[in-house]
């Protein structure tokens, strides 16, 4: 079985998200969205949140959403996936997946690491920005999946803080 994992805080997960896992869950035949939890991170929302809203946006019995707070490449050999997927919206985005990269390979020798172009359209979304339009009250009915922006709006209050 081809299983890849596509990590991240997904916090909240956008449209950009969304497209990757679409377009990447055909080439495997399990795709399981991984929802990290660093201690050393402050969310908005709460593991079991993101985990629900990522679950709520996708409907395709090939993708697995799961969490985990340890290593990547422990996650990926405990669960016998050999394919770690990261998006790449900006040449900035580079440096840092090819270090995180070159270590999960150091770490466990059988991962391979595929990177996907963000589509031209989306990538200047980004999670952080999500947020900060969501704060002050902005329209993100084309940024997020609606139960992401309903989940925005109820943390935000509307937008009114």
């Amino acid at each position: 079985m081809k299983r890849a994992i596509y990590p991240g805080s997904f916090d909240p997960i956008t449209v950009g998200h969304i497209d990757i896992i679409q377009r990447v869950a055909g080439l495997f035949d399990e795709l399981i969205v991984l929802v990290a939890n660093s201690t050393s991170k402050k969310y908005l929302f709460s593991i079991d949140e993101r985990k629900q809203l990522i679950t709520d946006s996708l409907i395709d019995p090939k993708i697995k959403v799961e969490s985990y707070e340890g290593l990547l490449a422990d996650y990926a050999r405990d669960h016998n996936a050999h394919i770690i997927v990261r998006g790449i919206r900006a040449v900035s985005d580079f440096e840092y997946e090819m270090t995180m990269a070159n270590m999960n390979k150091k770490l466990n020798e059988n991962l391979e690491t595929v990177t996907v172009f963000a589509d031209p359209n989306l990538n200047y979304i980004s999670s952080s920005i999500i947020k900060e339009i969501a704060k002050l009250g902005g329209d993100l009915t084309t940024l997020t999946p609606p139960n992401v922006h309903e989940a925005l709006v109820k943390k935000f209050n509307k937008g009114n803080n």
